[in-house]
């Protein structure tokens, strides 16, 4: 049987903001591993440290000390430029804002990234139909985003973040923004995407969207105090 193979590998993570007047530890001395097909929740309170492990894992930014290999790639010390380019590459997020243009299709929305990346014209317009279709959107394809719901707006993000096939999909609150029943359908989306074999990390502070993850990771005063597998939870001893 073959070994795991890690998407995310965090060793002894530390991030320190620092002011004249103050050094505030938002990361404190983090290890984790995510392997490929995991499914994960990144849940705390606000001031947790989740926010800035966010922006670490989603190469945003970069880490005071420590270690953050994504995808077999060493991500800490990459200039911007690397860092922007690890991030189209490897990473599909989907923000609790939709991050959409407005007045503009859904097709055209989705497409966006396939036009930085060079892809022809003929094979966006494929693929964009393709991930549309797939998140239950193929009859809303000409559609703008200011004339569909909040949560099918977030159906076209999702679809977006797939189209260039990342190593990691990362969902930022993906469902604060919408109603309780439309959160369901998309974390069912996001279900059904873990069991074809995405690699999904999901940043929330809702327990009940939490749980729908298979691994929770409890981040509290920038540490992680709980880890678990479904019913199996350890507790981090630092």
């Amino acid at each position: 049987m073959a070994s795991p193979r890690p998407i995310i590998q965090v060793t002894d993570l530390t991030k320190v903001y620092k002011t004249e007047a103050v050094e505030t530890v938002a990361i404190d001395n983090v290890s984790f591993t995510i392997n490929k097909g995991e499914f994960v929740a990144i849940m705390g309170p606000s001031g947790s440290g989740k926010s800035t492990l966010r922006h670490i894992l989603g190469a945003l930014d970069r880490p005071t000390s420590g270690t953050y290999i994504l995808d077999g790639e060493n991500v800490e010390n990459l200039t911007d430029d690397a860092l922007a380019d690890i991030r189209n590459r490897k990473i599909g997020f989907v923000f609790q804002a939709f991050n959409l243009l407005p007045r503009t299709t859904t097709m055209k929305n989705v497409m966006l990234p396939m036009i930085y990346a060079g892809i022809p014209k003929s094979q966006r317009e494929a693929t964009a139909k393709k991930f549309l279709e797939m998140v239950g959107l193929g009859n809303r394809l000409y559609h703008t985003s200011n004339q569909i719901s909040g949560g099918q707006q977030q159906r076209v993000a999702i679809a977006r973040a797939l189209v260039l096939n990342p190593s990691l999909l990362l969902a930022d609150e993906p469902t604060g923004n919408i109603a309780t029943t439309q959160a369901e359908e998309i974390m069912a989306i996001f279900q059904k995407l873990n069991s074809e074999g995405h690699t999904i990390v999901m940043i929330t502070h809702e327990q009940d969207i939490a749980s729908h993850a298979k691994r929770i990771i409890h981040v509290r005063d920038g540490k992680i105090v709980l880890d678990g597998n479904g019913h199996k939870q350890r507790k981090i001893h630092n």
